[in-house]
Formats: C-alpha cells, structure tokens, sequence
C-alpha cells in the first residue's frame, strides 16, 4: 500500500473538535506500520513529552503508540485536556478516490470486480463492492488492519452516502478479530472511534455509530471506559437531532451495558432518563409492554437499591403511574416505600402473603430498607426535634437494645443527622429528609414557621424591652447628674457671700479705730 509522506496528490481530513478519546487501555501489540492513511492527535508535547520522544526516536508514524506508551505508565494522565481535547485529528492520504478505491480493492482480494466499475466512474457501486467484501479485513496482520481500515473509512467518508456503508463497517467490528485474539478489543475500539471522530459533531450518522459503540463495550464487558464519555451524551443527542425513540433505544443500551457491568446506579439513572422518552400523552405508547417492562424493572431497582431512598422521581414518570393498571402490587409496593412506614410494609405482606418470595425480592433486606425509612419519616415529624427512645423502638419494631446500631446506620445512610442523648433517652434531631413533600409536609413547615415567628416575636419583645429599660435608666441618670451639679452651683454662691461681708467688716472697724485715735 502506498506511502503517507505526503507526495503527490495528498489530503487530509479533519476531525471535529468534539472527538470521541479512543476506548482502549492497554497496548495494541506490535506498533502498527501507518501507511496509506493514519489516525495522528495533534497535541501538545510538553517539554518532557518531547525529551522522552528525541530519546525514543519517535517517529510520526507511531507517536499515537508513544502516547499510549505514555499513559499506560503514569507519564501521561488520559484524563487531562492534552489528551481529550485533542484537536483537530487527521488523516493523511495519497492519491485519487479511484487509486486508493483500487488499492483497497487489491488488497481484500476484489479487485476484478472493482476496476470495470471504477472505469466506467461507477464510484457508489465499486464502494459497495469493497464494503460488502470488507470482513476480510478482520484477519490481515495486526501491523496492518489500523492502517488498512483507516483508509476504508475514508473511502467511505468520501460517498455520497456514507449511511449505506458505515453499518456495515461498524458490524465488522463487532466481530472478532481473527489476526489478534489478544489485541482485537483495542484494534476494534480505535476504529470505531475513528469512524466516530471523522464525522461532523452534528451529522446524525453520529448516532448510529455511536449506538455500535455501545454495543461494542457491552459485549466486550468494558463499560469503565465508556462511562466518562457519557457526560456529553445529552448535548450529543441534541446535536443530533434524533427523535425520542432513537434516543430511548440509546439509553437503554447503555443502561443495558451499565447494570451488566455492575454499575447499578448509572444503570438506573440511564434507565430513567430512556422512560423519560415514552410520549407522555400517548396512553397507549406508555402502557406498552416495552414501557411497562422498563417500568418495573426499573421500580424493582429503586426498591431493591441499598442506597437510594427517594423515590419522587420514579413516581412521576407516566409509565411507572400506568403500573398501578398492569401491575397494582408493584405499584402499592412502590407506594410504601415513597410515603409510608414499616407497619403498612407489614400490612402489605399480610395482604399479600408469599407474593415477595414469588417476585424473588429479599424481605430481609426491604424490611431493613423500610426501618431507615421509617425512622427518617419519624424524625421529619416530630416538632420539637427530640425523639425519645421508646418512640424509635416502637416504629421501627425493634428492642431498645438495638436503638444505638439503627441510629448509627440511617445517619450513615445520610437520612438524618442528630446525636443519641443517652442521659435523656432521646435522640436529638439536628437535619432530616423528607421522603415525599406534599400537603402535610407544607402544614409541617408552617406550624414550625409559626413557632419560630413566635421565638422570635418573644427575642423582639425582651429586646424592645430592654431597649427601653437602658433608655430609661439612661435619662435617670442624666436627670440625677444635672440636680447634682445645680446643688453644686448654689453651694458655691453662698460660701463667696459670707467672704466678702467679713472682709468689708473688718475694714469697717479698723477705720473706726483711727478715727478714734
């Protein structure tokens, strides 16, 4: 195959800047020989990448297995923006659509019956020809199978309808690869996100490729590494302009991917958004056997689920209502667990007796799940923010001796936060969730509203009050001041008066005494 120097009639074609980082982990083997065409990130080396790559002597033909090299051994963190925001990729290509049409041809073995087609200019019909002979590139040798459907998918990108060509590719890929038992995942992973990359970020073919991907990770048991891409999954599907049942079907194969995986809370949430998709105001599309399917498994998740404890949001999907017609005991279990406490969990099991073990579901474990339940629903309703022991054993069925472990499990649950007063025999209250917030709860914060009104009404009054005492004493004060310096003031007067009459006596009397003489 020919050379990607760059000579002659070369091209390239950019990738858009909402790439899709290749799913692999690991190393691919054997570095792959680029030729023809080659998928190159245009990234920034730092200073030490770039030192590491001279001493290496990195080629550019096998800098992208350098950078691998680089994250499969911490130098490198594929998290960071020098490997996600990669941008623009490229792919360097040498000749003509008829040559490398014909050289792909040659090389999987059509080529007689590409060249009469190629020709007459029959371009769409020789591509056809290719792609339906395509599996054979499956088991070419591993150095060459990046390079070999690297310039498939350019071929492709080329036709006026890629739509017609690129499921099959991508079906090709779910397939084994015969040539690298060991290596195929990765070899496999990095095409498909090549396909993904090389197509415009709003092209809806997107979609479809994205749906193999999916499928592909599923399969393979590898849903980690899809996982962080999923963040952009909602701006990508409205990129794509796909319609609701496109993006239900999408949902619910990732979701199908997470929960076999083991990932049950990202498969929930997934599985959520998938029911959000049914036609709210289609009542036969929301009682469909599908819609009810995805309903109560998803209802059997959320009651099952050791962590998840609100169940607002479930609730309020209009196929999950639709259960209480195709499956009112499920819909009355989900009931008990969004409002309501142990003793109707017991009730129900009575009404209903054996119906738990039929359904499979672990009474030991929806019995533990209703007690943290309960004791939150408990705590939320008391005013006074202190519960006393007898009233914990008493809704949570338990002995007293047992009032410390269940305490310690719903404040680690996050249910409620508070303290145990073993001197009182109450636990105090200090934060508490709220299972459903409906009419009783909005009387609940009014009545609280009012008495904190009335607290702060009766810390106004004695403020006002004593504000009004210091005003007082205040002008007592300044009243007894002022009394004090006018007795002051005539005390003063008087003592200057009987002064100045001894001094004028005193001269009286001595005149008289020279006159006398």
């Amino acid at each position: 195959m020919a050379s990607s120097a760059g000579h002659g009639n070369s091209e390239d074609v950019g990738v858009n800047s909402e790439s899709f980082p290749p799913l692999s982990s690991g190393d691919t083997g054997s570095p792959s020989i680029l030729s023809t065409s080659s998928l190159l990130p245009e990234f920034t080396w730092s200073a030490a990448d770039r030192r590491l790559l001279d001493k290496v002597k990195c080629t550019l033909e096998d800098a992208s297995t350098k950078l691998q090299f680089l994250i499969n051994y911490g130098l490198l963190d594929p998290g960071t923006d020098e490997t996600n925001m990669a941008s623009p990729q490229l792919i360097f290509v040498d000749g003509s659509f008829a040559e490398l049409a014909q050289e792909m041809a040659d090389y999987i073995q059509v080529g007689e019956q590409v060249k009469p087609l190629l020709e007459k200019e029959q371009r769409e019909e020789a591509l056809q020809v290719i792609v339906k002979a395509s599996h054979f590139l499956n088991s070419v040798p591993e150095k060459e199978f990046t390079a070999a459907y690297n310039l498939l998918i350019h071929l492709i990108l080329q036709s006026k309808e890629p739509q017609k060509c690129l499921p099959t590719v991508c079906q090709n890929l779910l397939k084994p690869i015969t040539s690298s038992p060991t290596h195929g995942f990765t070899l496999a992973s990095n095409a498909l996100s090549t396909i993904f990359n090389l197509l415009d970020k709003n092209n809806p073919l997107r979609y479809n490729v994205f749906m193999q991907i999916a499928r592909f990770v599923r399969q393979h048991g590898q849903f980690e590494l899809l996982k962080p891409r999923l963040k952009n999954l909602e701006v990508w599907l409205e990129e794509w302009d796909v319609d609701d049942e496109q993006q239900r079907r999408l949902y619910i194969e990732v979701a199908e991917a997470a929960s076999e995986a083991g990932d049950e809370e990202e498969a929930y949430h997934l599985l959520l958004k998938g029911l959000a998709m049914f036609d709210r105001d289609d009542q036969e599309e929301i009682t469909s056997e599908e819609a009810q399917k995805l309903s109560l498994r998803a209802l059997r998740m959320a009651v099952t689920s050791p962590t998840r404890f609100d169940f607002q949001d479930l609730r309020a999907l209009p196929t999950v209502q639709a259960l209480s017609d195709s499956h009112p005991v499920y819909s009355q279990l989900l009931d008990i667990f969004t409002e309501q406490d142990l003793e109707d969990y017991n009730d129900f099991k009575e009404e209903h007796e054996g119906w738990i073990e039929k359904e499979k579901l672990d009474n030991e474990k929806l019995q533990r799940k209703m007690r943290l339940l309960t004791f939150a629903s408990l705590a939320a309703s008391t005013p006074n923010r202190e519960i006393p022991y007898a009233n914990i054993a008493r809704a949570l069925q338990i002995p007293s001796e047992e009032i410390e472990m269940w305490t310690i499990d719903v404040i680690r649950s996050g249910l409620v936060e508070g303290r145990l007063s073993q001197k009182q025999k109450v636990f105090l209250v200090h934060r508490t969730t709220y299972r459903v917030f409906g009419e009783k709860q909005w009387r609940e914060v009014g009545t609280r509203v009012d008495q904190y009104k009335m607290v702060i009404d009766h810390l106004l009054g004695v403020i006002r009050k004593g504000q009004t005492d210091v005003e007082a004493q205040r002008e007592r004060d300044q009243q007894e001041l002022e009394r004090k310096m006018v007795t002051a003031g005539l005390g003063g007067s008087g003592r200057q008066g009987d002064n100045d009459n001894r001094r004028r006596g005193q001269q009286q009397q001595k005149q008289r005494t020279d006159d006398d003489d």
